[in-house]
């Protein structure tokens, strides 16, 4: 079969003989796999949202709260690495649901009278549950579609980031102003478990993930194996890896710091801010579905994937870089308002088409063990983020000038991750090398 001709849905190499799943299975996977995403976000979201009457609850300053936003990341990097590792160990129906348990659990303390102590316990162990999460639905996803097939089907399951926030601000907002502060982690906490029981009975692994040799999307057949260091070596995964980590600094302070931003930084109303902070998502959710589109679109009329999801990439992240400068420099208004939802969702909207990038150098059966390592390492970004930025406003003359002078450091971190993961990636040169050399 020619690769143009390649099925969306197409049964392992191994010369077994599964029944081929049918299209429909598969999209209902990656459904659930777009709910799996939308409810780790929400949840990562819910304490911003909830941040100022928290604050005033128990108390903290602003760097007490900068630590509680970056715990959630101290055990993020291991909680990624283990997942990653255990995705060719354990069955995804039980090691997602397993993950997406511990997410309730670390949520129900929540739900009532809590101190500062396990606050920060409950928010560190949903970082280390909820850090393999994208590694997890990204493999499994690849799992289920052929290499040039993919871009779609993983820009959809990324952007359940963008709906997650997206419909958890306003939603959220409004239950937390209906009864109090405690309320949203109730739901989340109910919405976790239904997702875990859903799952469960219908969920799983695709025919492709067990494939011994894979075609990337670069059009070379890679062995079944190749040592870790020299997956991780190549300067494809170096350049998007660079491409994540900087990217990175953006989502982390728009999840932690931009409901706060919005009421203390601009002036805007609890109401307000619950509505305004969810247009990055839904601006961010939107471009990661077009930007699918396009790459799939780009690779059906042959365009290398250097070009159609490296590059791709790297430019929505760099103007989303700028338009973060441009918001940094403005003035509360519509001009102002515009740029930061460009900057916050630009940054993000390359990554369904960065990580199928990954697929098209790293075999089938060890994709999950190099996304939990990429996520692990650009994850450390999301520990130091909201700490600079909590710094940077609690040392500032007022909270405006600190907000800024953070998002214009951030904006042009952003810039630069672009160009040099612009300069490094290149699938197919890495993929001839690596099935060359092994």
């Amino acid at each position: 079969m020619s690769r143009s001709a390649a099925p969306a849905v197409a049964e392992p190499q191994s010369g077994s003989v599964k029944a081929v799943p049918t299209r429909r299975r598969a999209a209902f996977v990656v459904g659930l796999l777009f709910c799996f995403m939308l409810i780790n976000y929400a949840d990562k979201v819910v304490i911003g949202l909830a941040g100022v009457d928290l604050i005033h609850e128990l108390g903290l300053s602003k760097e007490q709260f900068g630590l509680v936003q970056s715990s959630f990341y101290w055990l993020l990097a291991v909680g990624s690495v283990l997942g990653g590792l255990l995705m060719g160990r354990v069955k995804a129906r039980w090691l997602l649901a397993g993950a997406g348990l511990l997410w309730a659990v670390s949520l129900a303390p929540m739900t009532g009278s809590i101190g500062f102590g396990l606050l920060i316990a409950c928010r560190v162990l949903l970082g280390f549950a909820e850090g393999p999460a994208t590694a997890m639905a990204t493999a499994v996803t690849h799992s289920w579609y052929a290499p040039e097939k993919r871009a779609l089907p993983t820009s959809i399951v990324v952007a359940g980031a963008g709906f997650g926030p997206l419909i958890a601000s306003p939603a959220l907002t409004w239950v937390m102003l209906r009864f109090d502060w405690h309320a949203p982690f109730t739901v989340l906490c109910v919405a976790g478990i239904a997702w875990v029981l859903t799952w469960v009975f219908s969920g799983g692994d695709g025919p492709m993930g067990t494939a011994r040799a894979t075609a990337s999307g670069a059009g070379t057949i890679l062995p079944e194996r190749v040592p870790l260091r020299a997956l991780l070596g190549t300067r494809t995964v170096i350049g998007l890896l660079v491409l994540f980590f900087t990217s990175y600094w953006s989502i982390a302070v728009k999840v932690t710091w931009l409901p706060l931003y919005l009421r203390e930084g601009l002036g805007y109303s609890a109401g307000q801010s619950g509505t305004l902070v969810a247009l990055p998502y839904a601006a961010a959710a939107l471009f990661q579905v077009l930007v699918g589109l396009v790459s799939a679109a780009l690779s059906r009329r042959g365009t290398s994937s250097r070009v159609a999801r490296c590059l791709f990439a790297a430019a929505l992240a760099g103007v989303g870089g700028l338009s973060t400068v441009g918001f940094a420099l403005l003035d509360r208004g519509i001009a102002q308002l515009l740029l930061l939802v460009v900057g916050a969702s630009l940054t993000s909207a390359g990554y369904g088409i960065a990580f199928a990038a990954i697929s098209d150098v790293v075999p089938a059966r060890q994709r999950g063990a190099i996304m939990g390592v990429v996520v692990a390492l650009y994850s450390l970004g999301g520990i130091i983020a909201p700490l600079v930025l909590g710094g940077l406003v609690e040392s500032a003359s007022s909270a405006a000038a600190g907000y800024s002078h953070g998002f214009l450091v951030i904006g042009v971190l952003v810039v630069v991750g672009a160009a040099v993961s612009a300069l490094l990636t290149d699938p197919e040169r890495d993929a001839a090398r690596l099935a060359a050399a092994h």
